[in-house]
């Protein structure tokens, strides 16, 4: 390569310190997903061009798949997934012979979706999904349980503050259905707007897309503007006056979610009743997820999802879900390009065996396996310069400790302490085993 690459707009690269940020949030989500009891798969990175589409995605979103040398027969169009769900749908239906339900399933992969890229947009961006899905029913608490695991894993991450945000489509579906609306999700989709049109826009829009008249207007703006932290929602709906059967089994699942996540809530992380909240995508059906992280809500919601009582259906049968999905890469990559997060060194490495000389890298590397086969990271230098330029060389990388297998001491580079060590029981402070993750201000 004779000159310097320009970087792909859209398809984020991390340096080392960052990359181990990336890894410390995929293994803290994966942690937490299997304490739960639920199995990893990967699914296919290709999925037929029409399937990928049934879900109304147009087509410039969906980067699509052709040989350089593909001959005219050769007429199967493929395209890279955008979601985890559409290729889980088709993975449920391939092999529902062979999984046990309800299954329980998490997935950390890359997506691809051609769009424009813009903060928190990728075309290129790590996703992670944890989904439940039965076979023709799927009893109400998989959703408070999908809604705590998720809680419980976002609760321990290094970031931000985080705002879980849930409601119901039964519920508001159903005091839409109660202030005499005839287009339910119409309205739906106007309310769902609310964060990014002033509420006198929005009150146009329900009048004259939805067709409300003015005290149906108030009545709906009235319901989206309730937010809590607690159950309280519930009455405050009631205090509204409409009644509907629908509403009344939102009022009770919603309410259920709440209660349920309430042991995950820190100061770091709380969960919300928010009635505005709709999501976009038709097919859900009853709880709905978004989250905020606080200082980036420009970025939009990086952990949403909810209730779909038609995941997949073979004809025969039909497969509900429950799930919700963390954007990885929606989260973190803001957060690491304002420098509000990094790893206390750019290496695994807790030890750097000094080399007095080439002739001893046989004996440095007895050393270096020795710590390794006691499960800390270690690397022998890459020349014998002078120890001082060999102890430069680990600040640099921010390994924190020293070897001199000549002294057959060890020493901490950070404070000065030097002390005599045997490879075979030495052991560094847990917290210099692995690098640790640093939030900054």
């Amino acid at each position: 390569m004779s000159q310097k690459p320009t970087p792909l707009s859209g398809f984020p690269e991390f340096l080392p310190a960052h990359r181990l940020v990336e890894l410390h949030v995929i293994e803290t989500v994966r942690e937490t997903f299997e304490l739960h009891g639920f199995a990893s798969i990967e699914t296919r990175a290709a999925e037929p061009l029409e399937q990928l589409l049934r879900k109304g995605e147009i087509d410039k979103e969906v980067y699509v798949l052709r040989r350089l040398h593909a001959s005219e027969e050769d007429t199967s169009t493929l395209g890279l997934h955008y979601d985890l769900t559409v290729p889980f749908a088709r993975y449920v239906l391939e092999n529902a012979g062979k999984l046990e339900f309800p299954f329980r399933r998490y997935q950390i992969q890359k997506a691809w979706r051609g769009e424009r890229p813009q903060e928190g947009r990728f075309r290129e961006f790590t996703q992670a999904d944890i989904d439940v899905v039965g076979r023709d029913e799927l009893p109400f608490h998989h959703d408070v349980e999908i809604a705590r695991v998720m809680a419980e894993a976002l609760s321990r991450l290094p970031v931000p503050p985080l705002r879980l945000q849930v409601n119901n489509r039964k519920l508001i579906e159903g005091f839409y259905r109660g202030v005499g609306a005839s287009d339910p999700g119409a309205v739906m989709r106007v309310i769902d707007k609310l964060d990014k049109v002033p509420p006198d826009v929005i009150a146009k829009m329900l009048a004259d897309d939805a067709g409300l008249g003015d005290a149906q207007v108030a009545q709906c703006l009235a319901l989206a503007e309730i937010r809590t932290e607690d159950t309280s929602f519930v009455e405050q709906v009631r205090a509204l006056g409409v009644k509907h059967e629908l509403l009344d089994a939102g009022l009770v699942e919603l309410e259920a979610v709440v209660a349920g996540c309430a042991a995950a809530v820190n100061d770091r992380f709380t969960v919300e009743a928010d009635l505005r909240i709709a999501r976009g995508l038709d097919y859900y059906t009853g709880t709905v997820f978004e989250t905020r992280m606080a200082g980036f809500e420009s970025v939009g919601s990086i952990c949403s999802g909810g209730r779909y009582d038609s995941l997949a259906s073979d004809g025969r049968t039909t497969y509900p879900g429950v799930g919700i999905s963390l954007g990885i890469s929606r989260m973190l990559v803001p957060l690491l390009a304002r420098g509000r997060l990094t790893a206390s060194r750019s290496v695994p490495s807790a030890v750097l065996v000094a080399l007095p000389a080439e002739s001893d890298r046989d004996t440095c590397d007895v050393i270096a396996q020795a710590l390794r086969a006691r499960g800390i990271a270690t690397e022998v230098a890459p020349t014998a310069a002078k120890y001082g330029r060999q102890i430069r060389f680990a600040e640099r990388r921010g390994i924190p400790f020293v070897w001199f297998p000549d002294s057959g001491e060890v020493k901490d580079i950070r404070s000065g302490d030097q002390v005599a060590a045997d490879p075979n029981t030495w052991t560094p402070p847990v917290s210099d085993l692995k690098p640790q993750i640093e939030e900054t201000s």
